[in-house]
């Protein structure tokens, strides 16, 4: 089911920078079946159907995530951020730090002087990067304790996603942007290979989306037209809705192609697929970087509604059943 694919890959954690385990899992998983795969030198994963695929389906493994910045002299962790994510809705989460010799550290991702009763400033407090630390849950008061755990500067910080799914049919965790999207990929390739084996495509887990260049290089040069498959944004001034998948007229980065997206409403109508054509205000994807690259693709945009996006997100299995299905009939559409 696409709820334990997306499971899957939500239990690996994978911030931009640090997504060698993800891809190397999608392998393990993906390399008994007849697909020709690939790495491309960033790391990114390509899953085809041909050695000259001339459609693609693209969507993102890498996420949000933290790095330390600094040990302060009490022996806790400032952090610099991976990706951009708001510092409130961060707050209070737990996180692992991985040493480079591989140990995970726990901690808690909190404001500087963090207790009600000796700091009147709590409550009101903007918080940003600057007032915000690590609380390791080790025995450390000093830099030079934390340096004994093996923990320094440029290890990466892995906020926990607190997966849950609940009995209205509600994926409430982080990380949905993108692991929605990959693991609904991820399923179409375990469990819909006769659907998709007749198709020229290729299958791109891209891997620095979330830092703005996941896209811009590794596809096939037969590759002529791309889908990004990422997240609908849900929220005031939009049209989504986390039961429906979004198809994207216009992100901050431009319009997608209209062509294609005017197939893929119309897939949609067809189909009776809930859907929501929409644009997003504040949103780039790979299909931007893509563009911005000077790929000669023609690029449009489809997603899950994604409630409270870069934060503690919920989508609905509606919305990705829907957002599957119109991928198996875009890949349908092609076998003509």
């Amino acid at each position: 089911m696409i709820k334990n694919s997306i499971k899957e890959l939500v239990d690996i954690d994978s911030p931009s920078g640090y997504t060698d385990n993800i891809i190397d899992y999608l392998i393990k998983h993906l390399k008994g079946m007849n697909y020709i795969l690939s790495k491309t030198h960033k790391g990114a994963l390509i899953v085809s159907t041909s050695d000259k695929p001339r459609y693609a389906v693209s969507g993102h493994i890498d996420t949000l995530g933290g790095m330390v910045k600094e040990i302060k002299g009490d022996g806790s962790l400032i952090l610099t951020q991976i990706g951009g994510w708001p510092v409130n809705s961060f707050e209070g989460e737990y996180v692992s730090v991985m040493t480079s010799d591989g140990n995970r550290i726990r901690g808690t991702f909190l404001l500087q002087n963090p207790a009600a009763h000796v700091n009147r400033d709590v409550q009101s407090a903007k918080r940003d990067m600057s007032i915000m630390h690590v609380r390791l849950d080790a025995h450390t008061s000093s830099q030079k304790e934390t340096l004994s755990l093996g923990i320094s500067v440029g290890d990466f910080v892995f906020f926990d996603p607190r997966f849950e799914f609940t009995d209205t049919e509600y994926i409430k965790s982080r990380f949905m942007d993108d692991k929605a999207c990959a693991g609904i990929m991820y399923d179409i390739l375990i469990n819909e290979y006769d659907s998709i084996k007749d198709v020229p495509i290729s299958f791109f887990f891209s891997n620095y989306e979330e830092v703005g260049h996941g896209a811009s290089a590794g596809f096939p040069d037969s590759i002529e037209e791309l889908l990004v498959a990422d997240m609908g944004v849900v929220g005031n001034g939009t049209e989504g809705n986390e039961r429906y998948v979004s198809i994207c007229a216009k992100d901050s980065s431009g319009p997608y192609d209209y062509k294609f997206r005017r197939e893929l409403e119309n897939l949609a109508i067809k189909n009776k697929l809930p859907y929501k054509t929409d644009v997003f205000p504040y949103y780039g994807s790979d299909g931007s970087a893509a563009l911005r690259a000077g790929h000669d693709y023609r690029v449009a945009l489809i997603g899950p509604g994604v409630s409270a996006s870069h934060g503690v997100e919920r989508v609905h299995m509606d919305g990705l059943k829907a957002t599957k299905s119109l991928i198996l009939k875009y890949i349908d559409a092609r076998k003509n």
